[in-house]
């Protein structure tokens, strides 16, 4: 259906143009399902007209998510949109696909694994690969526990404040302590000598991140596995890494392949992506490994045989699309190793480019004077913010009528005064876009400096702060 096309056939075959029809005079459904049928002319325009008050997705960078691929592979995945993946017996290639997949990850991850096919599980984006990961490590302690005739009431394990929000979703749905170590002003990335000071007998694993979303910043794995080999030969206990690298497990391996991050090292034993982020594919789609088969536990394996054959998966989900999974294959193919590295390093050419250019305006401070991954945060500095009649939230706002959504919020526990604002670079933004992009903060800035009276924002912050100064003056006397 081409979305120019104007026209549709009444019930008397007559063509009648869409806008000029009774139907286009009527509000969409929102409650109840219409009673009668609606053309399919009418139907497309009016769904797609309900798009189009938002921002258009190469211009969302807010998102990590891919808002890009050429037309081969969007055409395979449309061809595959009505094929269930789970349906391993009417479509086993898809089944032999999906294992290439998990083998070309797990060899870019430098698994020692040995067997044909690597252990893995294809999951619904990054999220159910983070749980995935982490219900392995909690069952391999809980049967560790069991064989020494110890109790295992008490799970927990150990993750920055960084953490993205699936990991307080896998401690509160499975019952495990999630204990955080605060991202401060002097460790901006996991503090390795606190987080082992966190772990004890009953630490499921310890999660550095790799593209930490609030920062875009690595936690340090090598340095993490160096201190847990210590600790462990001290300790005896069995505490293991699990690596997050819903972003970077797509950036490093190309961008930075000497980086010891994977399975080169000691203690992890899993990691996680999101194909649909820097993978370059379409959502929704993540990735699982594990070092060798051995730390896959058993009962995390499920069959059924209603589907024509003897099925067994792994998986919080059960059927699937298929056409994600073709996607990524077809990325890997297409691109080859040098395609997405060069992909890759255009996204962080241009980060750094925005990077250095945002830190050269005098009202704004950069978190990191350096990028691991294609996105970044700022602050406004702080003398400037004290005099300024507007915060970032505004700027947001500004950005937003001119399409773009840059998002602004404020960092976690402990750094929670620090208001920042975030760009994350993927394909299909150009340096032209990102030109355009600075003279618009540039432009909206000038607008912001000219206000006689403070924002909203400016008003509710300046009454948060006086808040906290009045808490700390009475903490601190004790009236």
């Amino acid at each position: 259906m081409k979305e120019n096309n104007s026209c549709h056939t009444d019930s008397c075959g007559c063509t009648t143009p869409i806008f000029g029809s009774e139907r286009m005079l009527q509000s969409a459904p929102c409650e109840t399902i219409p009673c009668h049928p609606t053309s399919p002319e009418i139907a497309y325009q009016m769904v797609k007209d309900e798009t189009f008050a938002q921002t258009q997705p190469r211009l969302n960078l807010a998102t990590f998510v891919t808002t890009y691929m050429d037309k081969y592979a969007t055409r395979l995945m449309n061809e595959a949109i009505a094929v269930n993946y789970i349906d391993e017996t009417e479509y086993p290639r898809v089944a032999v696909m999906n294992a290439k997949c998990i083998n070309i990850m797990a060899n870019l991850w430098n698994s020692p694994e040995q067997n044909k096919w690597k252990t893995g599980a294809i999951a619904i984006g990054s999220s159910e690969a983070c749980m995935l990961g982490g219900v392995a490590a909690w069952l391999r302690w809980k049967a560790r526990r069991k064989a020494a005739g110890k109790p295992c009431d008490k799970p927990n394990f150990v993750i920055s404040s960084g953490y993205q929000v699936v990991w307080e979703k896998f401690a509160q749905l499975w019952q495990i302590e999630m204990r955080t170590v605060p991202l401060t002003h002097e460790h901006i990335t996991l503090d390795i000598e606190k987080a082992i000071s966190m772990c004890d007998e009953n630490t499921i694993c310890v999660v550095p991140i790799q593209g930490v979303t609030w920062t875009g910043l690595n936690d340090d794995v090598e340095a993490l596995n160096q201190a847990l080999e210590k600790y462990n030969a001290s300790t005896g206990h069995n505490v293991p890494i699990h690596v997050d690298a819903a972003s970077g497990g797509f950036i490093l391996p190309f961008l930075q392949p000497e980086k010891r991050w994977d399975f080169r090292l000691k203690w992890v034993l899993s990691i996680s992506t999101s194909g649909h982020k820097y993978g370059l594919v379409y959502p929704g789609l993540g990735w699982v490994v594990w070092k060798d088969k051995s730390y896959l536990p058993e009962e995390m394996s499920f069959s059924v045989n209603y589907l024509g054959a003897n099925i067994t998966q792994v998986g919080l989900n059960f059927s699937r699309p298929a056409a994600q999974i073709l996607g990524q294959y077809y990325q890997f193919i297409r691109l080859g190793f040098e395609g997405y590295k060069a992909i890759q390093q255009s996204s962080m050419a241009v980060a750094e480019y925005l990077h250095a250019e945002i830190a050269k305006m005098p009202q704004f401070h950069a978190y990191s004077t350096t990028l691991e991954n294609p996105l970044f945060i700022w602050s406004l500095k702080d003398d400037y913010a004290k005099k300024a009649k507007w915060t970032l939230f505004d700027l947001q706002d500004r950005l937003k009528q001119s399409g773009w959504m840059v998002p602004a919020y404020t960092m976690p526990k402990d750094i929670e005064d620090m208001t920042v604002m975030r760009i994350v670079v993927r394909q299909g933004f150009s340096r032209d876009m990102a030109d355009m992009l600075l003279a618009d903060i540039k432009n909206y800035i000038s607008d912001l400096e000219k206000l006689e009276y403070p924002t909203e924002s400016r008003i509710a912050t300046d009454k948060k702060d006086c808040h906290k100064r009045k808490w700390h003056l009475f903490s601190h006397t004790g009236r």
